[in-house]
């Protein structure tokens, strides 16, 4: 009988509830759909449930329901999967080298993106924790937890019993924590060694997790990938109170009928708060799903500062050059005359700022074509850069900071998207076609992957093969750029940054490109 799989008694672990039975594959033994609380709607969560006998880990868990039907697209760009969908979905994953209790591996707990509305902890066919295990002698954990109305309707107006209902997401996140304090060490991890990573709502999610008291202990390090993004500038948002007015008049029911949404269908439910929220956005109004300030959450620290025990997590933070951009792809770019580059800015900036923003655009990337400042990412990279100032300004640990810069060959020499470097730092590269660059890809996968794992297990970043990585300081930015040649660059978008707001374009959302039909088969996804 053959080694390279077992699922027997070999794999099977003693949890503080009960014992758990997962399998071993290559090296790697992993544990799918483990339990890690249980909520009644929008209520906090309580620990799971203990049992006798031997419990299976060998399936996903629910993931938390979505509001709206994805439509596959840019699944070249970024592959997707998707999995049965229920509300009571906290459930975690686990890889791991070895089941050895006594070895103190370090532990990576991954928080998904798709903001504090949609994603799971398997949507991403690269968030897969088994290579990146392997390849880093480290337990990799990915997580579900409450999203949407389930996690982040705030109904604290409507009594006591619902004062933390617009955190209860971030609750879960801090369940499953302490589930990995408490029983990590039986997986070969160490409980006092737990790095949280994740990427654009993941990112923002471990910042919240800085802001949360009740989080306080529970993990050691922080890496924020693309997760800084103050998405209220310039709109009127609903209140809370007036969403949820909106969500019972579609169901039929009054103010006085909250406790009703406790029971509500889940289906029922989500059709009212779609219904609420078209009819919120025909006055102008957005409906913004994530935490809220109060006495159990901070609050945003570019806005109140960074509480006391976050000020002395290690922190890595950073972006990817072109994030959600929008430009249509120029074929050819490379093979353009410098006056033809000028004049592709040009449509985009006007003739009077087109040159300015090349030489500024050149001086912070001289590596990359003109072309590519239309796709300049300022949703992003904005806030990152005040957030990682305030942070080594206000801080006692260190911050490291990053940019990802590749060019891709796809629709043109595409720049670096949202999601594009998540394969690098998971070690998955392999597993995504378009990240295969003849001559680039293992190496910058190894500089990237094993940086992570090396900050996840000293606190510090620096591997070799990369330059030398400085923490950030309170008067400089010390940016490494990971592309095909990684560099240090000091402040290299001082300049940059700040003109490229000033000149850019506002976006204008085009209700065009949708019609009945394609609404009717739902919404595409853009993370």
């Amino acid at each position: 009988m053959g080694t390279r799989f077992k699922c027997n008694e070999e794999t099977t672990v003693q949890t503080k509830q009960g014992l758990l039975k997962g399998f071993y594959y290559d090296g790697i033994y992993a544990f799918h759909g483990i339990r890690y609380a249980r909520a009644k709607r929008f209520m906090p969560p309580a620990p799971p449930r203990a049992w006798e006998g031997v419990r299976d880990a060998l399936s996903y868990g629910y993931i938390c329901p979505i509001l709206n039907n994805p439509k596959p697209t840019g699944e070249v760009a970024t592959p997707h999967r998707f999995w049965p969908e229920n509300e009571h979905c906290q459930y975690l994953n686990i890889w791991t080298p070895s089941l050895d209790a006594s070895g103190k591996r370090p532990v990576l707990v991954w928080l998904h993106g798709g903001g504090f509305f949609s994603g799971s902890s398997i949507e991403q066919v690269c968030y897969d924790g088994a290579n990146l295990a392997d390849f880093g002698d480290a337990v990799v954990v990915t997580l579900n937890h409450r999203l949407n109305v389930f996690g982040f309707l705030d109904l604290s107006d409507f009594g006591e019993r619902y004062s933390n209902s617009v955190n209860a997401g971030i609750a879960d996140i801090v369940a499953a924590l302490e589930w990995v304090r408490d029983n990590i060490a039986a997986f070969g991890g160490n409980p006092d060694n737990v790095t949280v990573f994740g990427q654009s709502g993941g990112g923002s999610k471990v910042t919240a997790l800085g802001q949360t008291e009740a989080a306080r202990g529970l993990f050691s390090k922080a890496v924020v990938m693309s997760g800084v993004y103050d998405g209220g500038k310039g709109q009127v948002k609903a209140g809370g109170r007036e969403l949820v007015l909106e969500i019972l008049k579609q169901l039929g029911l009054g103010a006085d009928d909250v406790a009703a949404l406790e029971t509500v269908p889940s289906r029922q439910l989500i059709d009212a708060v779609n219904k609420a929220e078209k009819a919120l956005n025909a006055q102008g109004k957005s409906v913004e799903w994530g935490p809220k300030a109060n006495h159990w959450y901070a609050g945003d620290p570019l806005k109140v500062g960074f509480s006391e025990f976050y000020k002395t997590i290690p922190t890595m933070v950073g972006t990817v050059l072109g994030e959600f951009n929008m430009e249509p792809p120029v074929e050819g770019k490379d093979a353009l005359t410098a006056e033809e580059r000028l004049a592709v800015v040009a449509q985009k900036y006007g003739e009077e700022n087109a040159k300015e923003v090349v030489r500024r655009f050149k001086e912070a990337y001289p590596d990359k074509n003109e072309v590519d400042a239309r796709c300049l990412d300022l949703m992003f990279r904005p806030d990152s850069l005040k957030y990682i100032q305030k942070k080594a300004s206000e801080g006692t640990a260190p911050v490291y900071a990053y940019m990802f810069t590749v060019n891709f060959d796809f629709d043109g020499g595409k720049l670096a998207w949202h999601c594009s470097d998540i394969p690098f730092w998971f070690h998955n590269t392999e597993l995504i076609p378009v990240c295969q660059i003849d001559g680039v890809t293992e190496t910058l996968e190894y500089q990237m992957s094993a940086a992570l794992i090396n900050f996840a297990r000293t606190a510090n970043p620096n591997v070799a093969g990369l330059p030398w990585w400085e923490p950030c300081t309170k008067e400089h930015t010390y940016t490494m750029i990971l592309d095909r040649t990684c560099e240090l660059r000091t402040d290299h978008e001082k300049e940059l940054i700040p003109y490229m707001q000033e000149v850019t374009p506002p976006f204008v959302f085009d209700p065009s490109v949708f019609d009945e039909e394609d609404e009717a088969e739902g919404k595409a996804w853009f993370y």
